[in-house]
């Protein structure tokens, strides 16, 4: 087997986050909105769900 370097915990978490480019306020906006409006999507979907009139199963 070939010998891999072993980072110290530290090392390989500063290396992670080195790695991550910081998000800009705008793509950090854009990613609240989008999730906002899934989120609106889904609860009006639900509201119909709900308003529907229920069905006699008699």
């Amino acid at each position: 087997m070939a010998d891999t370097p072993k980072l110290s915990v530290e090392k390989a978490l500063k290396k992670l986050q080195k790695s991550d480019e910081p998000k800009s306020k705008t793509e950090r906006y854009d990613e609240k909105m989008s999730a906002l409006d899934e989120e609106i999507a889904r609860m009006r979907a639900q509201r119909l769900r709900l308003d529907r009139p229920k069905r006699n199963r008699d």
